[in-house]
């Protein structure tokens, strides 16, 4: 499982430009069942994902593709997390979207 914070950047002016494809990304990632939520960090500071079922490589390839990470508009810090206690809500998320290759 993974965590990725995407925070504000540099071109950080430039999210109304790449809005629309920034949320095609994330929605593309929900409809797949890569990202089990994106949302708004407080204070304005950018966003959140979690990922699960793909290991590092796949993901930081995922993030890599994100219109927001291709023109600097936020910068991505992905955390990858071993969970010992998932919240019973959690675990058919987690088993209904996992896949022979996928490593969290």
């Amino acid at each position: 499982m993974h965590i990725i914070f995407l925070k504000f950047g540099p071109n950080r002016a430039q999210a109304g430009q790449w809005m629309a494809e920034h949320k095609r990304w994330m929605q593309q990632g929900i409809d797949d069942g890569s990202f089990l939520m994106t949302g708004s960090l407080d204070n304005a500071q950018g966003g959140a994902v979690l990922a699960a079922n793909m290991d590092r490589e796949t993901i930081q390839q995922r993030v890599d593709q994100d219109p927001f990470v291709i023109h600097q508009v936020v910068t991505a810090e992905i955390h990858t997390v071993a969970p010992s206690l998932l919240a019973q809500g959690m675990v058919p998320l987690l088993q209904a979207n996992s896949s022979p290759t996928a490593a969290s």
